[in-house]
């Protein structure tokens, strides 16, 4: 199993100095390697990237969240043409720098809808990742649909729906990502998603209910980290958290951060290696008794 932490707990900007900074935390923190957030995948420079990737030993994931403007769920041929063209220069990258993996809300807008997904929309958005996944698996990279809460899609805000709708899209290169932030709205609990998913489970993110702290919410954790552990679970597993000390003005808006919890980029990211990797380790002793 692999360790991994968002970039976003360490930089809210990605030029050169952004990337460096958040590539050089996520090592001084312990972690495997950074799930690098490609918000605006036209802009990013991979070269630089893969040479402090290269210089640390850290390897890189990326995710990152739609627009409305390019939300591949939109009734708009045009709108969907540019969901598909922003995810391949996505994938390009991850590819670029020798990454595996790109999540996130990568099959709708990262925003609240007003209205139940019309047939219409999940079938665009389905028929979309059907390309995407040609295109991904030609490169190596797995696509993996991050399952948020009901005011951030209108898509899928459980595993169960999730599993419903990996069938629409009938891809073998495209996988499901759970988040326990996300979990701890919509779930009846940690255990039984992620028992339902399976071997369709392919990425994880690690959060609080208040996205501070591990440990100082509601989020039960002990019953994730045992069903990933009984599941056999081996994919990659990502700490996430959201400071305004750290993002920029836009993202605390479209996130909600009305509160900060932590301003210490590297207290919090080095408090959340050593707990997820205690949780797992507590987990798999489990077999022992």
């Amino acid at each position: 199993m692999r360790f991994g932490c968002h970039g976003f707990v360490f930089s809210g900007t990605f030029d050169e100095a952004g990337i460096r900074t958040a590539i050089e935390g996520t090592q001084r923190a312990g972690f495997d390697f950074i799930e690098m957030p490609l918000m605006d995948p036209f802009s990013f420079d991979e070269e630089v990237a893969a040479r402090v990737l290269e210089d640390t030993g850290i390897s890189m994931t990326a995710s990152l969240g739609l627009t409305a403007a390019t939300d591949l769920s939109s009734e708009d041929p045009a709108v969907v043409r540019r969901g598909e063209e922003l995810l391949r220069r996505a994938i390009d990258i991850v590819a670029h720098v020798g990454g595996t993996d790109l999540c996130g809300v990568i099959y709708s807008a990262l925003q609240k809808y007003y209205c139940v997904a019309s047939e219409a929309s999940r079938e665009n958005s389905a028929a979309a990742l059907r390309r995407l996944g040609d295109y991904a698996a030609e490169r190596d990279v797995v696509l993996s649909l991050e399952i948020v809460n009901r005011y951030e899609t209108n898509i899928m805000n459980t595993a169960r729906e999730g599993m419903r709708f990996l069938e629409r899209v009938g891809h073998d290169n495209v996988h499901l990502h759970l988040d326990t932030y996300h979990m701890n709205i919509e779930e009846s609990g940690m255990y039984e998603p992620v028992v339902e998913a399976g071997d369709r489970l392919r990425y994880v993110h690690i959060g609080e209910s208040h996205r501070g702290y591990l440990g100082s919410g509601s989020v039960d954790f002990g019953s994730l980290f045992r069903a990933l552990v009984t599941s056999g679970y081996d994919g990659p597993v990502v700490f996430e958290s959201f400071s305004s000390t750290v993002v920029d003005e836009s993202l605390t808006k479209s996130l909600g951060i009305w509160r900060n919890l932590w301003e210490d980029s590297d207290d919090l990211a080095a408090h959340a290696n050593r707990f997820v990797r205690d949780g797992f380790r507590s987990a798999e002793t489990i077999r022992m008794h």
